[in-house]
């Protein structure tokens, strides 16, 4: 993109668990698990381990998948040419939307509601933002991103 960014945001998702925190809670839960399994098997349940080790391995793989959804970013760009959404992976950027500032609109769907939804319009076509955030955290990217445009649209 040419010129001068207006707004440059990237959104992540939130992540409640650090590193640290991730590994003391596997190894807390290994050891329930460990000595809940051990006292079934002196009662005689064989079965019953079986199943406290496919619980461990289902939270496992549930963390690891929450951890690669940590890695996806939307950038939100806006020049005074262009609004542009990329998705960004490991992989590499995508663009899921570009459209020229002068009539790109943003509208905040259902503000009032449980979830409201950040827009891109342009004509018919449309886009939702910022769906990483939190309720709140969307009503203000929507008037920061609105201000964004019209700083843009203003210098062009």
């Amino acid at each position: 993109m040419d010129g001068a960014f207006y707004m440059d945001a990237v959104i992540t998702p939130h992540r409640s668990l650090s590193r640290k925190g991730f590994i003391v809670l596997i190894i807390v839960l290994t050891a329930i698990n460990t000595l809940t399994a051990v006292l079934f098997l002196a009662l005689h349940a064989a079965p019953v381990p079986v199943f406290l080790g496919l619980d461990l391995v289902a939270l496992l793989a549930a963390f690891i998948a929450s951890q690669r959804a940590v890695l996806k970013r939307e950038r939100v760009q806006v020049t005074a040419a262009e609004v542009r959404v990329m998705l960004e992976t490991p992989r590499g950027a995508q663009t899921v939307w570009a459209s020229p500032t002068a009539f790109t609109r943003v509208s905040l769907v259902d503000p009032e509601g449980d979830d409201p939804d950040v827009q891109l319009r342009l004509s018919d076509r449309a886009v939702a933002v910022a769906r990483a955030l939190t309720r709140a955290e969307r009503r203000d990217f929507a008037a920061a991103l609105e201000g964004a445009i019209r700083r843009a649209r203003a210098a062009s």
